[in-house]
């Protein structure tokens, strides 16, 4: 099944109410996600993720819908369709 590489943005507003909720549906796609990046700074209501992941179609929207159920946090992505599996390291 082919899977294309997302960068995904998401926007927590009152981050420290919704972190928990954030994080669970986060790692329960752990094993699609390649990078992950945050601001964890406590003095600041939002809170701002940038997510790498390797996923089918389905797997991210699934993913973007649980996230986007969330009141105050928004997700917007870039998606690069790949014919092959991404390689992050090629040895010659």
């Amino acid at each position: 099944m082919q899977q294309d590489i997302y960068i995904v943005g998401l926007i927590v507003d009152e981050r420290g109410s919704k972190a928990p909720e954030v994080q669970q549906i986060i790692t329960r796609y752990g094993n699609s996600i390649l990078c992950r990046n945050g601001i964890p700074s406590p003095s600041r209501e939002r809170g701002i993720i940038t997510l790498t992941m390797e996923a089918t179609p389905e797997e991210y929207g699934k993913m973007k819908s649980e996230l986007n159920s969330i009141d105050g946090v928004t997700v917007e992505s870039i998606h690069f369709s790949q014919q092959e599996t991404f390689q992050v390291c090629k040895s010659n």
